[in-house]
């Protein structure tokens, strides 16, 4: 229904010299599309107050509202071009008067978790990069062509932002840091198994795939044949509605792009004010959370190959540079106890011989029933080289075992051949029974070394020669290692 619009807002964005790269596309169409959303929302709202005879107040004053100056109609419905800012004084507008209005929210807002704050954050992270009226003008009758009033049409729209979310990924190293493969996002959730009534967190959201697929999860269910055979929320209650909306995804994300493009995400998905925070999450204080703070669930794919300042290192019991490392840290404090979590993190964790990796794999073993170790092939992250495992663990009880998944799909992942369900479906099969397999094995902590606490995967039913790498898993390590290189002279800089 709205692909083909999709297309031509990308074309419209391809002739701005401002918008480069994919990352631009979707942030563009991300701030046109959450102003269009806004107005459908609030008309909904104000046909709903006049039914029941009751006044309606308009979040947006009358002359910044999408209606009045994106797309103002006439008595019969048509498009007013007479009235339509174009040109220079488009661009005036939008960039004078639109966005300082919007921004002016987040001073103006009685408080944080409402939906003026969110709209004032938004618009101080985000500027309009449309240098031509009559360009932008183009791109604004677009989005005046996508509605948000059913459900179908809000389904097809989240199918088609993450698509978006998705070419930002294959765009190259910088944009797969916002994207997960939801194949794999699918298969944590599966077997984590939230409920309607606990919190779930994501401290690294991004562009908030996890909690989005949660949601869907949640609301629709996740049948055999795929993620796309959802059924139709029936089975909930108004309370279970009401607590999916308010009381059960957190988020926390430190970049300005994907905050802004995970509170999309999560609009479209269903959830129409996020509690998605702008924060660095690792500014605060482990020692100051309290039982009030924690989540019963935790699902994330934590940045990894970054470096923290000293100060930033003070705020953790175990101290390291390496920004995943003190992720997991985060996660484990803000588990309550019984509380379960899947993390992505890098291969290398399992087998780092420095003291700060040596304390956190014992930590996590001595205070966590790190019950599974999904090991992920190389090419399953685009634009990135490093190999992941994923690590499942629940708070409160020490590890006994350790139920070992070597992921093996038949053939080297990449842009043409990225993951897919049926890749992770006998590893989610065999994980609720522990079963051991060719490519599944159960080791007893009682036989690990306690002075390495190496957890590394190895395979006892595969012995041999590791097997030639796809070209692009290579090429994408270079460039990871490139872009480590890049940050460790910056630092080395910034010390002369």
């Amino acid at each position: 229904m709205f692909e083909q619009t999709f297309r031509n807002i990308d074309d419209v964005l391809w002739k701005e010299a401002g918008c480069a790269t994919e990352l631009d596309y979707t942030e563009q169409t991300s701030w046109m599309l959450f102003l269009k959303y806004l107005d459908d929302l609030e008309y909904e709202r104000s046909q709903e107050a006049e039914l029941v005879g009751k006044p309606y107040q308009f979040v947006i004053d009358e002359p910044y509202r999408w209606s009045a100056w994106a797309a103002p109609k006439m008595a019969s419905g048509d498009f007013d071009h007479d009235q339509a800012l174009t040109g220079a004084d488009l661009i005036a507008f939008v960039n004078g008067e639109l966005f300082p209005y919007l921004q002016g929210f987040r001073e103006r807002a009685s408080d944080t978790d409402t939906l003026e704050y969110r709209i004032g954050e938004i618009f101080s992270e985000i500027r309009n990069k449309f240098a031509s009226g009559y360009s932008l003008r183009d791109a604004l009758e677009l989005i005046d062509g996508l509605s948000f009033r059913s459900q179908a049409e809000k389904h097809e729209l989240s199918h088609l932002y993450e698509a978006k979310i998705k070419n930002m990924g294959n765009a190259g190293r910088n944009g797969g840091e916002y994207y997960t493969p939801r194949p794999l996002i699918r298969a944590m959730i599966q077997v984590v198994k939230p409920t309607v009534g606990e919190r779930i967190y994501d401290a690294a959201a991004g562009s908030a795939g996890f909690l989005c697929e949660a949601h869907d999860y949640l609301r629709y269910g996740f049948q055999e044949q795929g993620p796309d055979d959802k059924g139709d929320g029936s089975h909930l209650s108004t309370a279970d509605l009401h607590t999916l909306q308010k009381r059960t995804f957190y988020a926390k994300e430190k970049k300005s792009l994907p905050y802004v493009i995970g509170i999309m995400n999560m609009i479209l998905h269903g959830i129409e004010t996020p509690n998605i925070v702008h924060t660095n999450s690792l500014t605060e204080n482990l020692a100051d959370i309290q039982e009030k703070d924690r989540f019963d669930v935790i699902l994330a794919n934590p940045p990894f190959g970054g470096k923290e300042r000293k100060e930033i290192q003070q705020n953790f019991p175990i101290k390291t540079g390496e920004t995943a490392f003190l992720f997991l840290q985060h996660f484990i404090k803000y588990l309550r106890a019984g509380g379960r979590a899947a993390i992505v993190i890098k291969n290398t964790f399992l087998s780092n011989s420095d003291n700060a990796s040596r304390a956190l794999r014992k930590e996590m073993l001595n205070n966590c029933n790190l019950h599974t170790i999904l090991d992920c092939p190389g090419g399953t992250f685009l634009g990135a080289g490093v190999k992941t495992v994923v690590l499942f663990f629940e708070k409160g009880a020490p590890t006994r075992k350790i139920w070992y998944y070597q992921l093996d799909p038949g053939r080297s992942l990449g842009k043409t051949n990225p993951l897919s369900d049926n890749d992770l479906a006998d590893f989610v099969a065999r994980q609720a029974g522990f079963e051991d397999s060719d490519n599944s094995w159960t080791v007893d902590v009682s036989s690990i070394d306690t002075d390495s606490v190496d957890l590394s995967v190895k395979n006892p039913n595969k012995a041999g020669a590791e097997p030639l790498r796809d070209p692009e898993v290579i090429i994408n390590e270079i460039e990871t290692l490139d872009k480590e290189s890049e940050e460790i002279l910056e630092g080395i800089r910034g010390m002369l």
